[in-house]
């Protein structure tokens, strides 16, 4: 009787699975040549079986080294942010000693990654929380906690009841007493703000200090000079190759200079900020950006902060030529409010990075733009931000301040 070719075959196949079986199992060739000092030899199908065991063991050892390296990175992260704590404790302790200690500078990566963070997400999202209307209560509890830890004075509220604040936003936006803060009629310049005051002085080459020892380019924090021609309808020629002829351009009286103020809005400050004399705005840029905090420590740390962030650059005039005022964004205060400008809205979802927009409130019925007297409501933050003064002044202009000191709105910045 005759079989079927393919059912040989199959008996075949079978006969040599059993004799193959049988057999022990060889050592994988790179062993077998190690130990001998030979060549590796030909293993047929083993090789093909040693290959994929030595790839899963080595899947397993990468694997155990993944698993294994998270401690190390937290370990190592932990440890510089430790040494980072430390260094900054001991440059604290050396100016408390009256020893100077220079700022440290945070290289280009640092910011980067900083800048990384979705600031602007998480303030829009702190925004939307401020406006939910908080259970009766829930009111008393929330705020008394605010209160008590950035030391909220109630007492110089216009309404001191906390179940009067239906949301944080109009807890945060709270009214003072008319008598709390009087408003100083012998000085030309005021405090625009309740806060600390970071740096003050003369502009000296181009350049703002944000805090002592950490500068800014006054180009680059107010933009280009075009609105010249909406404040006195004339724009200077400026020389490029000079750093300085950008500040030569602000300054339009002969005998003045610039002069700069930089005051830091705590979160238990009050949130609303006021006219710092009698001037007339013309201009507003707002520059969207960044929403990094603006704290003295991250100011002593970031060069160029307050360019990074988003902020409202008013500019015009008073008695002694060019003045502006700057509401620089923060994290969580990323709705800056104007009272006067309807138009302004802060920390749109999307911009284009360096961009800024321009708006001008001359008009042809209205030549003078937005008059604003000394002391009057000019705009609130959603929390605590800053407030930079750029104006032109005499020379003979002299600040009554020292820096770090606390000042409140209306109390004097300077006199001549």
């Amino acid at each position: 009787m005759t079989m079927c070719p393919w059912v040989v075959r199959t008996h075949k196949m079978a006969a040599s699975l059993r004799k193959l079986c049988s057999k022990p199992m060889p050592l994988p060739a790179r062993i077998i040549g190690r130990a001998q000092g030979s060549r590796p030899s030909q293993l047929g199908p083993w090789r093909s079986l040693s290959s994929g065991r030595q790839w899963f063991n080595a899947a397993s050892l990468g694997l155990q080294a993944r698993i294994k390296i998270f401690p190390l990175l937290f370990a190592s992260g932990g440890g510089y942010v430790g040494y980072d704590q430390y260094c900054r404790y001991k440059d604290r302790e050396l100016t408390k000693i009256g020893i100077e200690v220079p700022p440290r500078i945070a290289n280009a990566t640092q910011v980067a990654l900083y800048k990384s963070i979705p600031t602007r997400l998480l303030s829009r999202a702190w925004g939307r929380l401020n406006q939910v209307e908080l259970p009766t209560w829930l009111r008393k509890p929330v705020y008394s906690l605010y209160i008590w830890t950035f030391g909220v004075n109630m007492q110089e509220a216009a309404v001191e009841d906390l179940i009067h604040y239906r949301n944080l936003g109009e807890f945060f936006r709270r009214k003072l007493k008319p008598a709390v803060r009087p408003v100083c009629d012998s000085h030309c310049v005021i405090s625009p703000a309740d806060g600390k005051i970071l740096h003050f002085g003369r502009v000296r080459n181009c350049e703002v200090e944000q805090v002592k020892g950490v500068t800014y380019s006054l180009e680059t924090f107010l933009g280009p000079h075009t609105w010249a021609e909406a404040i006195n309808n004339t724009v200077k020629p400026s020389n490029k190759d000079d750093p300085s002829s950008f500040q030569d351009l602000l300054v339009t009286k002969e005998g003045n200079e610039l002069f700069h103020c930089v005051v830091y809005l705590a979160p238990g400050d009050y949130h609303c900020f006021h006219s710092p004399t009698d001037w007339r705005v013309a201009h507003r840029r707002h520059f969207p950006g960044s929403l990094m905090s603006v704290n003295p420590g991250v100011a002593r740390w970031i060069k160029e902060l307050f360019c990074h962030n988003e902020r409202v650059v008013l500019s015009g005039e008073w008695a002694h030529g060019f003045f502006s005022l700057t509401a620089v964004g923060a994290t969580n205060v990323g709705s800056i409010r104007i009272y006067f400008d309807k138009e302004l809205r802060t920390n749109a979802p999307r911009y284009s990075k360096g961009s800024y927009n321009d708006f001008s409130y001359l008009s042809n019925n209205n030549q003078e733009g937005v008059s604003m007297r000394k002391g009057e409501h000019l705009g609130e933050f959603n929390l605590g931000s800053t407030i930079v003064l750029l104006f032109e002044a005499p020379r003979d202009f002299t600040f009554n301040l020292k820096a770090g000191q606390k000042i409140r709105f209306g109390e004097p910045l300077g006199t001549m």
